[in-house]
């Protein structure tokens, strides 16, 4: 069968990371026979017709498309006009959102044909074996479809042996784009999680035993991706350090090999020892992020987090004692929130920030199939909206009796402004020449994701990166004469598009193709296959 992959669009301030999911979904397909391309709206601008010419040219038998919560009106819209372009083609879907909202889904579009419930490398292959005969769908587990009588649901799939997945097809993905925009690349050392927060779909998706990968096959990974060029890769585990054996394990293979490579991994206050955290910075982890949710210890208990806020001190006492980076992260809007509640965390995490914590604010978004959402009724919560789109959890999206979404908004837009005063004061450094290239790096980084980005997805360089070209212009003339060409394409000066392209260009972000007398400009869009 010949199958087109597709990742909706996604914003680029959320700091996307290359399609995970999608990439285990295109491996299981290419291993088992079939032709998979991929198309990737985060990192490529989509339009309808850059759609129907990429259906025109492969001629795919089945359309499948990944969303969470965010993307999915961007993700049925391509399913829709696939649909509409070939109304022969299958259409599938897959991700936390449709798992959890499949019968709604395909009630509401006739277009979908199918969705994939929780982990899809084993269910998607057995589908593509009978994607023709309909009648055998009812066979594989883990689908939903719908049947002369409605919605009909297959039946839940064993997880997956994750030591006989093969890696991720990250050959299809254009690798190259999230690399020139710093984006952290991501993998897994295993998959599953044991708890059960009110507002997480995780044990639901991935099942409640974790199930570990092969530390030698793990470490084989993350030196691949350090070799492609990705200065950070992010463990991606629902929790790196539940299992400490596991930790060492892989950390210890780290430093068997003597590897250089920098990491960062997700934990909870009670799963770290000083021990663990020590070795993991010996092994290249610079940051561990927490889940802290709120400040109060009432409402932990109420949102059945199982932490105590003197656990979340000592883990941060111990992350500093080992030199790791300690992030926080706190949920507004959680059942019961009142503004002492708000207090109290706004007044925690200022705590935290005197102990060196970086940590920040996100309002809480019941995506279908939490427990918040499912069982609205015993909470202290309203939702005011239905709009996916609105689920970024950057605005308030609910309320409780006594706190409204303009009271958390105020929470979070106050956090915002302190990060752009943090940027500002950075640019008033490098202005005033006082600042080091190292001290104001994070802001010239964002700068030059911003206009890489705008640059992308503008087609700008495809538009108009072909220049005349003399054999004696050295790159950097030849930059200079792209930047004044492409010079009011976006919001950035001439100067500044020197500066970005001459960066990407030492970076092997960027590449020219000489011809005659011409050359031409492009983004090095995909990296070597392993």
């Amino acid at each position: 069968m010949r199958i087109l992959l597709v990742n909706p669009y996604y914003p680029i301030d959320e700091t996307p990371s290359p399609p995970l999911g999608l990439a285990f979904i295109a491996a299981v397909l290419e291993k088992a026979g079939h032709a998979v391309r991929m198309l990737d709206f985060v990192v490529f601008p989509y339009s309808d017709e850059i759609l129907k010419k990429a259906l025109d040219d492969f001629s795919p038998d089945a359309l499948g498309v990944t969303s969470v919560t965010m993307s999915f009106n961007s993700a049925i819209h391509v399913v829709c006009k696939a649909k509409q372009f070939n109304p022969s083609i299958t259409t599938l879907m897959g991700g936390p959102h449709v798992t959890f909202s499949s019968e709604e889904t395909l009630s509401q579009f006739p277009e979908l044909d199918c969705i994939v419930l929780g982990e899809g490398d084993e269910t998607v292959v057995e589908w593509a074996e009978v994607l023709k005969d309909r009648s055998q769908w009812q066979n594989v587990k883990g689908l939903a479809f719908r049947g002369s009588a409605g919605v009909v649901k297959t039946g839940p799939r064993t997880p997956a042996d994750v030591n006989s997945l093969p890696l991720p097809a990250r050959h299809l993905i254009p690798l190259g784009r999230y690399r020139a925009l710093g984006m952290a690349i991501s993998m897994t050392t295993s998959r599953g999680c044991p708890f059960q927060c009110i507002f997480c779909v995780g044990r639901k998706m991935v099942g409640a035993k974790v199930r570990y990968r092969n530390p030698v096959e793990v470490v084989n990974e993350m030196a691949y991706l350090h070799h492609l060029g990705f200065h950070q890769i992010n463990l991606a585990d629902d929790l790196f350090t539940a299992n400490k054996a596991h930790c060492h394990a892989v950390c210890d293979e780290i430093l068997t090999r003597g590897l250089m490579i920098s990491w960062t991994s997700f934990a909870r206050v009670d799963t770290v020892s000083e021990e663990v955290l020590v070795k993991m910075k010996a092994a290249g982890c610079h940051t561990v992020s927490f889940g802290i949710e709120s400040g109060n210890p009432e409402m932990l208990k109420r949102i059945r987090k199982g932490i105590t806020l003197d656990q979340v001190i000592s883990a941060v006492e111990m992350c500093n004692h080992a030199g790791v980076t300690p992030h926080a992260s706190f949920i507004l809007g959680l059942p019961g929130e009142t503004p002492e509640t708000l207090k109290d965390s706004i007044e925690f995490g200022d705590k935290l920030s005197k102990m060196g914590v970086q940590h920040g604010f996100h309002l809480l978004a019941p995506f279908p199939g939490t427990d918040v959402r499912d069982h609205l009724d015993q909470y202290d919560l309203k939702i005011l909206s239905q709009d996916w789109s609105m689920y970024h959890a950057n605005r308030a999206i609910v309320e409780t009796a006594t706190v409204t979404p303009e009271m958390m908004d105020d929470v979070v837009i106050g956090w915002e402004k302190k990060y752009d005063e943090y940027l500002g004061d950075l640019k008033i450094l490098r202005e005033n020449g006082q600042g080091t290239a190292e001290q104001v790096w994070p802001l010239t980084r964002l700068e030059y994701t911003i206009w890489i980005y705008d640059l992308m997805m503008n087609r700008v360089l495809e538009d108009q990166g072909t220049l005349s070209f003399s054999k004696d212009e050295t790159p950097d003339v030849a930059l200079g004469h792209l930047a004044k060409k492409i010079t009011g394409s976006i919001k950035a000066t001439e100067k500044e598009l020197q500066s970005a392209l001459g960066f990407a260009f030492e970076q092997g972000y960027l590449k020219p193709m000489v011809k005659n007398d011409l050359i031409q400009w492009q983004w090095v869009d995909f990296l070597e296959k392993p």
